[in-house]
């Protein structure tokens, strides 16, 4: 269930079909867990005052935008939460949730699939 916030957190992000979140049957649609996530942790970098929640709306439409103006509108790449991770990193980038460094050396062995498990 949806707090206030939460709530109109998602409802502002409606004004505009082509920035609004995936939904099936009028519910936000999700498709990998990395997804559900990354609206969350947007979400909540936002209610604990990092950011105002307007300053994430207006980055993840200009990241739309940009991928908008380097690709044909029916490219099959198209991934909106792409786009949504993108602005999270830009944005926790700017407002020194994290650094640049920082964001890479977390997001590096995923990337490569190396952990912190041992070898089998």
């Amino acid at each position: 269930m949806f707090t206030k916030f939460e709530h109109f957190a998602a409802t502002s992000l409606m004004d505009t079909p082509g920035n609004a979140p995936p939904r099936k049957n009028g519910h936000l649609s999700f498709e990998r867990d990395w997804e559900k996530t990354a609206f969350a942790v947007a979400i909540a970098l936002s209610k604990q005052g990092h950011y105002e929640w307007e300053e994430f709306r207006q980055m993840l439409i200009a990241t739309i935008h940009e991928w908008e103006a380097t690709h044909a509108l029916d490219d099959p790449e198209w991934d909106y939460y792409q786009c949504w991770m993108a602005a999270l990193e830009k944005l926790a980038i700017a407002v020194g949730v994290i650094s640049k460094a920082e964001l890479e050396a977390q997001i590096e062995p995923l990337l490569t699939c190396k952990g912190n498990s041992p070898d089998v």
